[in-house]
C-alpha cells in the first residue's frame, strides 16, 4: 500500500500544486538582467527567492536549460520520497547443493573493498571450505543498461551501472618499481585488470571497468574471492556469471549496507558521482514498478515525482546524474526542487553561509542551493550558465553582495 501511495501520480497533489503556488510570479525584470547583477547573457538564467518565496533577483527564470550535475539534487529528493532516508541496499549470498557460492546484487553503489572484506569475514564462519566456485547473479537489472551522455572513456564519471559492482566500477592504480600496483592499501590489484592497465599507458589513474565480457561484475566477484581466501576459505573453480539461476539454493547471508540513503546522498552531492546517482534512479524505478531495473522505469519514477508530486510539469529527464545534455529544467523548476529539499540542505557541501551543488559540462556551468544570512533568513538560488566558458563565481559574488546590502 505504501508503494502504491508513493508511486501513483496523485491527482490530489497535482490540484494542490496548481492552486497553491510556492512563490508568487516573477517580477517585471525577469526577462532582462537585474540591474544589480552584471555579466548575465542570453544563455544564462538566475533566480533568487527569499524564505517566503518572493522573487529577489530573476533573469530568464522560465527558460529550459541544461542543469548538468545540479540534477542530482532532484534525483536525491525523489529517492528520499520513494525509498525513505533510512533505506539501505542489500546483497544476497546463497549456497547450492554443490557448495557453489552465489552472489546476487541489487545495485548497492557503496560496495567498496572495506565492506567486501567485512562481508568475507562474516561469510567465512557460514560457508563450507572448500566451496566450488562463485556464480554472480545480475538478474535484478535488465542489462546492460546504457546511460545517455555516458561515453566509453576511461574517466570515472563514465563508469557503467550494474546490479553487482565494486569500488564504483573503477580501479585506482599506480606503479611501483615500474610495475602496476594498487593505489589503495585496502584494495588488491587483481590479475584480471593488469592487462587493462598496461594498455592504458597511464602511470597513476583510475580505469573504468566496462560491461564488455561482464568485466565489471566479474571484477566484483573476484574481489569477493580474494577476500574469502584471505579469511581461509578455499575457493575451487572459477568466478563466473549465472545464466539459469540456482537449483535448490539456500540463502546463507543477506548483507545490509551500513550506509543509509541519507549518507549515500551526502556523498553523492559532495563527490558528484554519476554512477551513484543513476544507481539511485534505478532503485527508485524498481521500487515503483518492480524488477528488473531498467532506465525507463527509473526515468518514469523521476518524471512522475517531478511532474505530479512537486509540480514541475514540463521538466525533461533522460537519466539521473545530469551527465546528459538532453535533461532540461528552468531555474524556476530548480527553486521548486530546493523548496522541497530544504529539510535536507545539510547534506549538501557547505562554503561559508552557502549550501550548494554545482554542475559542469563543456560550455555549461551551474550552481544551486541556499544562502543563510541569519535565523529564518534563508535564500534559495539557482544559476544556470549554458554555452559559456565562464564560471558561476562572478555572478555568485554579486548575488552575495546584493543580498548582504539588501539585508542591511
Amino acid at each position: 500500500m505504501l508503494r502504491l501511495r508513493r508511486c501513483a501520480t496523485a491527482l490530489f497533489l497535482v490540484i494542490i500544486v496548481l492552486v497553491w503556488p510556492v512563490w508568487p510570479p516573477a517580477t517585471a525584470f525577469s526577462q532582462s538582467p537585474p540591474p544589480a547583477i552584471s555579466g548575465l547573457g542570453p544563455h544564462d538564467a538566475l533566480l533568487v527567492v527569499d524564505a517566503s518565496g518572493h522573487t529577489i533577483l530573476a533573469h530568464h527564470p522560465d527558460q529550459k536549460m541544461v542543469p548538468a550535475s545540479t540534477l542530482k539534487v532532484l534525483t536525491s529528493l525523489a529517492a528520499i520520497h520513494y525509498l525513505g532516508p533510512d533505506f539501505r541496499f542489500q546483497t544476497d549470498f546463497l549456497l547450492d547443493t554443490h557448495d557453489t557460492l552465489g552472489i546476487k546484487g541489487y545495485g548497492d553503489p557503496l560496495l567498496v573493498s572495506e565492506i567486501i572484506a567485512e562481508i568475507a569475514r562474516h561469510l567465512a564462519g557460514l560457508l563450507p571450505s572448500p566451496i566450488n566456485g562463485v556464480l554472480l547473479d545480475e538478474s535484478y537489472f535488465e542489462g546492460p543498461i546504457t546511460i545517455p551522455g555516458v561515453s566509453t572513456s576511461s574517466n570515472p564519471y563514465d563508469a557503467p551501472v550494474g546490479a553487482l559492482c565494486a569500488n564504483f566500477n573503477t580501479v585506482f592504480f599506480t606503479h611501483v618499481n615500474g610495475r602496476p600496483a594498487s593505489a589503495e592499501p585496502q584494495t588488491p590489484l587483481l590479475p584480471m585488470v593488469r592487462e587493462r592497465i598496461r594498455r592504458s599507458g597511464l602511470k597513476k589513474e583510475r580505469i573504468v571497468l566496462t560491461r564488455r565480457q561482464d568485466e565489471a561484475p566479474l571484477y566484483a566477484g573476484n574481489l569477493f574471492r580474494y577476500f574469502l581466501e584471505q579469511e581461509g576459505v578455499v575457493v575451487r573453480g572459477s568466478v563466473g556469471m549465472m545464466t539459469d539461476g540456482f537449483s535448490e539454493a539456500r540463502l546463507v547471508y543477506r548483507h545490509t549496507s551500513p550506509y543509509d540513503l541519507a549518507h549515500i546522498i551526502e556523498r553523492l552531492l559532495e563527490y558528484s558521482n554519476n554512477f551513484t546517482a543513476n544507481q539511485l534512479l534505478l532503485a527508485m524505478g524498481t521500487r515503483c514498478y518492480g524488477p528488473p531495473a531498467t532506465l525507463g522505469k527509473g526515468v518514469q519514477a523521476l518524471t512522475a515525482y517531478a511532474h505530479d508530486v512537486i509540480g514541475i510539469p514540463d521538466g525533461v529527464f533522460v537519466e539521473g546524474s545530469g551527465i546528459s545534455r538532453h535533461n532540461r529544467l528552468s531555474v524556476r523548476d530548480m527553486i521548486t526542487v530546493l523548496h522541497h529539499f530544504s529539510p535536507h540542505a545539510h547534506l549538501m557541501p557547505q562554503e561559508g553561509s552557502e549550501y550548494y551543488k554545482t554542475g559542469t559540462l563543456k560550455g555549461v556551468r551551474t550552481r544551486v542551493g541556499y544562502i543563510d544570512l541569519g535565523p529564518g533568513d534563508r535564500y534559495r538560488f539557482a544559476l544556470f550558465r549554458n554555452r559559456s566558458s565562464q564560471t558561476t563565481a562572478p555572478i555568485m559574488r554579486q548575488v552575495h553582495r546584493y543580498l548582504s546590502n539588501d539585508r542591511n
